[in-house]
């Protein structure tokens, strides 16, 4: 009896010592989580309950309310009363009570800073959060400033406005050409825009165009013999070398017999308008610059996250193993219940963090063409699917499948998601059947293979078909089926990557039916 409590207390010293360890490194997980909240560059706020108390916000949420940092604890009533007004409470309270998310972009919101009312626009979220019985408990707020590009995109359209006004007001000048003798009489600002002083004609009109436009000219010219209209764009040279840019119009009149006989039209000195394009085109690339950075930082952000947090939880899920292995006997109900929730919490962690990894990675570097056997590739998602397949009873019906062009590892990650979403959500009353096929077709004017992937699951309402392809959705709880919400995100992002689609739709009996079409060849040489 002795020996019996001395071996009890020890295996118990031992738990408590794993439980110890396994604390901290949840513990440091938590703080890494905290950590790359705090830090980033969004703002990002936790309000719970109906009165929407303030749990939890970051540095760029607090400043981005501007009332101090005092902030936790309140209200968000409270800390912002302005917004009532804006209905932007009633936004977050819908979020909380329904429990769907409320998302707003290019929304102006007017915010009360320093004692003066100060007006913004903000893309930004509520996103309801779920407690382990999925109900709502609070709603999360992330938003991010545009501003500084409303107002640029006001301007762009202001200065479009200002264009079309300086068009319909600016000076045009009007020509005739008289086909029978070759006279051509004009008005208006057509002697200064060509910067012709004498007499006009062809010669000298031909004479005072850029040698690069004059081919412009003739093909406008030749074209209108049959379309009766001739449209160009032609720049003139003026005396010190430099250029106008112009638009010519015009039209060719006919006789009773339909023998051309005048050439009546205007140009306008579209210089102005050139240069807003330029403009607009160096704004435009800039903007896409900075779109492209901002891009690259996210996907390093969640990269760099991932990647810290998958070393603590596989030492979590280690430890697990092991007070499991010493202690099993020893543990109360109520222990070994709190022991699988943290296993469950930590196998859940582990399929977000690879699956964050797979999707900031999807996109994230150029892989090379080459001729993939799609025979070979679904060879492949079997083999790794092997053991779900023979659990779940599972028959898959692979029909005979052509080589296309593509990068082999994003088709594999592809049709493996695809596959093991129809075991994932198979009903409990049959064994999955998967029955997978293909059929040559032309998808935007270029030979494609169609490929079908029909499952007898528990099937996708119509109303969800586009809404499951977006990031971190669920159309379940995680309690029911595990998964990140991005597999099928992934899916569609290396779907585009190839040209491709995918969709999804009801099947004719139980389950779902995935269309995947991919082109036969690729256009570049990587994708």
């Amino acid at each position: 009896m002795k020996n019996n409590t001395i071996i009890i207390t020890g295996l118990l010293e031992t738990a408590v010592q794993c439980c110890w360890k396994c604390s901290l490194f949840m513990e440091r997980t938590l703080q890494i989580l905290k950590d790359a909240v705090q830090n980033a560059p969004l703002p990002i706020g936790v309000y719970t309950g109906e009165e929407l108390k303030i749990e939890a916000a970051n540095p760029a949420m607090v400043k981005t309310l501007g009332k101090g940092d005092d902030v936790i604890g309140r209200t968000y009533f409270e800390v912002v009363p302005e917004i009532e007004k804006q209905h932007i409470f009633k936004q977050a309270l819908q979020a909380y009570k329904t429990g769907i998310p409320f998302h707003a972009a290019d929304t102006r919101v007017d915010l009360v800073m320093d004692g003066q009312e100060k007006t913004f626009y903000f893309n930004y979220s509520f996103i309801p959060l779920f407690d382990a019985l999925g109900n709502v408990y609070g709603v999360m707020n992330t938003g991010m400033e545009v501003t500084e590009l409303h107002m640029a995109r006001e301007k762009a359209q202001s200065a479009s406005e200002q264009l079309r006004m300086a068009v319909e007001s600016s000076g045009m000048g009007t020509y005739e050409i008289d086909l029978l003798t070759g006279n051509i009489t004009t008005s208006g600002n057509f002697r200064s825009i060509w910067n012709i002083q004498g007499p006009v004609t062809n010669d000298v009109i031909i004479s005072r165009l850029h040698p690069e436009d004059i081919p412009v000219r003739e093909k406008a010219h030749r074209e209108a013999e049959h379309t009766g209209v001739i449209s160009y764009q032609a720049r003139i040279l003026n005396e010190d070398q430099s250029v106008r840019w112009t638009s010519i119009t015009g039209k060719i009149l006919r006789d009773e017999s339909g023998k051309a006989v005048k050439i009546t039209g205007i140009i306008e000195d579209i210089g102005c308008r050139k240069a807003l394009e330029q403009k607009l085109r160096e704004e435009a690339q800039r903007s896409n610059e900075e779109l492209r950075r901002s891009n690259e930082e996210l996907l390093h952000f969640a990269n760099l996250v991932s990647h810290d947090l998958k070393e603590p939880v596989r030492k979590i899920k280690t430890f697990i193993s092991r007070m499991r292995s010493i202690t099993e006997d020893g543990l109360s109900e109520k222990q070994a219940f709190y022991l699988d929730k943290i296993d469950h919490t930590a196998q859940r962690m582990g399929s977000v963090i690879e699956g964050i990894l797979a999707y900031s990675g999807a996109d994230k570097k150029k892989r090379p063409v080459e001729t993939v056997d799609l025979n070979e590739v679904f060879e492949q998602v079997k083999g790794d699917l092997e053991l779900a397949i023979e659990e779940k009873d599972a028959v898959l019906i692979i029909a005979e499948l052509p080589e296309i062009e593509g990068s082999k590892a994003l088709l594999q990650q592809l049709f493996y998601n695809l596959v093991h979403n129809a075991l994932k959500f198979s009903r409990s009353e049959e064994p999955p059947r998967i029955i997978i096929g293909g059929q040559i077709t032309e998808f935007e004017k270029r030979a494609a293979v169609s490929i079908r992937i029909q499952d007898n699951g528990i099937g996708i309402e119509e109303s969800f078909s586009e809404r499951i392809f977006k990031a971190f959705e669920r159309l379940h709880s995680k309690d029911q089926y595990e998964g990140s919400g991005l597999g099928l995100s992934l899916c569609r992002k290396i779907t585009e990557r190839h040209a491709g689609s995918i969709s999804v739709s009801p099947n004719t009996g139980p389950g779902s039916v995935f269309s995947v079409v991919l082109p036969l060849q690729q256009v570049q040489s990587t994708i």
